[in-house]
């Protein structure tokens, strides 16, 4: 079987310029449309994260009230009675150290009543995040 190799530019096979240009400009406009939604869900589900973080520390603090009588000194509290593993990473800030505890007002009952995201800026939703 002898197999002939095609020579001169009757053979030759490619794409003309245009044709790239052509598919070039369609990549870049899905581009457009894609990555702006891509990063608009990234930041969708870092506030879906940082409200479920937000739950679980005001669970973990109401529940050190009610079982222990007293409110937690501060979040490292809540970790050494064994209410959380380990206090959660804000993620926006990506610290765990970033939560800012809202301390009682009540003199003779003081401790942590509240958390909030020491994150700034503002949600999708125009809230800021320290309100949350």
């Amino acid at each position: 079987m002898a197999y002939r190799i095609a020579s001169g530019s009757g053979g030759q096979r490619g794409f003309t310029l245009i044709e790239l240009i052509v598919v070039m400009s369609i990549i870049a406009t899905l581009l457009t449309i894609a990555v702006p939604r891509y990063f608009k869900s990234l930041e969708r589900s870092k506030e879906a994260v940082l409200r479920q973080d937000l739950a679980v520390l005001r669970d973990a603090i109401d529940k050190f009230g009610a079982d222990l009588g007293h409110k937690p000194e501060s979040l490292a509290d809540l970790v050494e009675h064994k209410y959380i593993r380990s206090v959660p990473v804000d993620p926006f800030t990506k610290s765990p150290d970033a939560w800012v505890a809202k301390m009682s007002d009540d003199s003779d009952d003081p401790g942590v009543v509240d958390v909030h995201s020491g994150a700034q800026g503002a949600a999708l939703d125009g809230t800021v995040y320290v309100a949350w």
